[in-house]
């Protein structure tokens, strides 16, 4: 057991959060409830282990000296007061010993963000039953388990509180998915002319990053400019910064006088906003058939033909010489074709050539059928395997990395329609099964060998995008292509925010001309992780450089920030912004606009508005959707959100 400094011990706090996990999203999560929120925090990590443990499992010790770095390095939040430190409970297991002496009894909220699912889900139903009012935020890769979760733990919830506030009910329990939150921006980063997106009940936010213009001439502004990149004309490398890099990090959510005056300035502007197409691309990912076409090849394909139009030409040929019934003329000619009829001795010799005829299209047929047999052998074998990258191919993306995150993305770029070739260590990576089932080219190697992004055509790619969890792994891919492309779109995968602002900063200054950008999985999903814990619905997150554009579900009642106000009068500056308001009826309204859209393609009543006039005055029987930095998401939700789950009519 290691001894902790005196602040990270004591008896747990009644209304705190408690946080339990073993990697960086854990130490990000803890941050963003501390800095962003101002919430006492309770953080449960595993032992340091004694002997044999890799360095990609982080040390209780190492946790913990990052989050009070984090804390310490971060500028001052919503509400005063220096930050209190987090309570730290070592447990070598998330049971209900551990969740007890964690104060889970007394907790507002717990996240269950383990790398493993399996811990997460014996964890959630153990805090369940200690604390069945507790809100739950768990992490979970599996999608349709996640579901059904939620509406096992709802249930108990309700069963356990009668008469339980609907309203509190909804934001009980929820399932996120780190990788899922951050595949979008990851894949749009990684595509020239695809959009950022966040996607919320079948509405498509898209936020497109345009380049700094002329001298003198500003940017489009698109329907709202959400923020204005460090890049300048001047310095095309930009000084993209970390949270805390003041003057040198971008601004989020700035007003129109602030766009006008940034000439020069590259920006992110909000483009469109729409409906997401049917479920067509979804169904396409799940098929698991070949076409015909794949099994057989056209000259194969074109032999059977000929071979079947001259046993029907031999069949009508015997109906007509012969006068038998249609049906007894083919049978006839088939056994003839397999050589299993009898002789036509004595027969007619209309009937005696058309039966010579018919055992030469026998001998014909027999070598098209082996044929066919090793052909579509060969074809339900190479489908098995992982298919090598094209010779001409040319203008794809190169993703490196098919752990969870990676097939993630993966799945959302044949989403999209754009050709990928994998690159991966490991053949029995979580990936290997999607990518064999989607035909996706994928090269089996250490991207430190020679060789291996060659295979994967890196100097006809159009970008590379590397997702290993290893940050020295990704810049080695990185560096290297740009050695061989130096103009290639880099999008790396890197967790420390200094070491990834350094590369940044290297990498344009020495490609000025090249895309380069950098991204941290952690910090793209605490954002979201954090307002579940605070009972509101955070839709997605859109990296503006190393920072965090949050896009959020929020019930206008309760908050004078909103309440009462117009759409104009409601903009706060690089805190908060109303994008779309909710026209359905509070009783017809979908629960979770972050949920998937119906199957059947079904529309809600009312829907989503988002072309907004200024002059809208704000009910407080409204839902709107808005784009708010982390600190200003803070500042709305504040104290206002109930802690512990309501009683109805409470």
């Amino acid at each position: 057991m290691i001894r902790f400094p005196q602040p990270a011990r004591g008896a747990p706090r009644p209304g705190h959060m408690i946080v339990c996990g073993d990697d960086a999203l854990a130490e990000r999560l803890a941050e963003e409830l501390a800095t962003m929120y101002r919430e006492r925090v309770t953080l449960v990590v595993p032992p340091p282990p004694r002997t044999g443990v890799t360095a990609g499992r982080a040390l209780a010790t190492t946790l913990l000296g990052r989050v009070q770095a984090a804390m310490n390095r971060a500028e001052p939040s919503v509400g005063s007061g220096p930050t209190a430190p987090p309570r730290i409970v070592e447990a070598a297991e998330l049971d209900a010993a551990t969740l007890a002496a964690a104060g889970v009894s007394e907790a507002a909220a717990v996240a269950l963000v383990h790398d493993d699912d399996e811990t997460n889900i014996r964890a959630a139903l153990a805090a369940r039953r200690l604390n069945p009012r507790l809100r739950l935020v768990i992490r979970l890769y599996n999608r349709k388990l996640g579901q059904h979760l939620e509406e096992l733990l709802d249930q108990a919830a309700a069963l356990a509180v009668p008469g339980l506030d609907p309203e509190a009910l909804d934001t009980s329990t929820t399932v996120v998915s780190d990788a899922d939150t951050a595949a979008p921006a990851l894949a749009a980063t990684a595509v020239a002319g695809t959009s950022k997106v966040v996607q919320a009940d079948g509405l498509l936010l898209r936020a497109v990053e345009r380049t700094p213009p002329d001298h003198g001439r500003a940017a489009g502004p698109g329907l709202c400019t959400l923020a204005l990149l460090s890049s300048t004309t001047n310095d095309p490398a930009g000084s993209e910064g970390s949270d805390a890099s003041g003057r040198e990090a971008p601004v989020l959510l700035p007003d129109d006088d602030t766009v006008a005056e940034a000439t020069g300035h590259g920006t992110v502007v909000l483009e469109a906003v729409s409906h997401t197409a049917s479920g067509s691309a979804r169904r396409w990912l799940m098929k698991r058939g070949l076409p015909l076409g794949s099994l057989f090849s056209r000259r194969l394909r074109w032999s059977l033909a000929g071979l079947a139009a001259c046993v029907l030409g031999v069949a009508v040929a015997s109906w007509l010489t012969t006068g038998d019934h249609p049906l007894h003329a083919a049978y006839l000619t088939l056994l003839d074709l397999f050589a299993i009829g009898d002789p036509a001795i004595g027969e007619p010799t209309a009937r005696q050539v058309l039966q010579l005829l018919a055992g030469l299209a026998g001998l014909l047929l027999l070598p098209v059928l082996l044929a066919a047999v090793l052909e579509a052998l060969g074809a339900f074998r190479t489908a098995s395997s992982l298919r090598r990258p094209p010779r001409g191919l040319s203008g794809h993306v190169v993703l490196l990395g098919l752990g969870k995150v990676g097939t993630r993305v993966l799945a959302r770029l044949r989403e999209l329609d754009i050709p990928v070739v994998c690159v991966e260590e490991d053949p029995e990576a979580r990936g290997i099964p999607l990518a064999r089932r989607l035909r996706v080219p994928t090269v089996i190697g250490d991207v430190a060998q020679e060789g291996v992004l060659e295979a994967a055509k890196i100097h006809r790619a159009h970008s590379l995008l590397a997702l290993t969890s290893s940050d020295t792994t990704n810049l080695e891919a990185a560096l290297y292509a740009r050695t061989v492309t130096p103009d290639l779109r880099v999008a790396l995968r890197l967790y420390d925010d200094e070491f990834a602002t350094a590369v940044y900063r290297t990498l344009r200054a020495a490609h000025p001309r090249a895309l380069t950008r950098s991204r941290s999985v952690s910090s793209l999903a605490a954002p979201a992780f954090a307002g579940a814990m605070m009972g509101r619905q955070v839709l997605g997150a859109i990296p503006v450089e190393r920072r965090v554009l949050l896009f959020a579900a929020l019930n206008v009642a309760g908050h004078p920030q909103l309440e009462g106000r117009t759409i104009a009068e409601s903009f706060r500056p690089g805190a908060w912004r109303v994008l779309a308001i909710d026209m359905a009826a509070p009783d017809e309204r979908v629960p979770d606009l972050a949920a998937t859209p119906a199957a059947d393609g079904t529309g809600r009543p009312g829907g989503l508005v988002w072309d907004l006039h200024p002059g809208y005055v704000l009910r407080p029987e409204d839902r709107v959707v808005l784009a708010a930095t982390r600190r200003g998401l803070a500042e709305l939700l504040g104290r206002q959100t109930p802690l512990p789950l309501r009683r109805a009519g409470a």
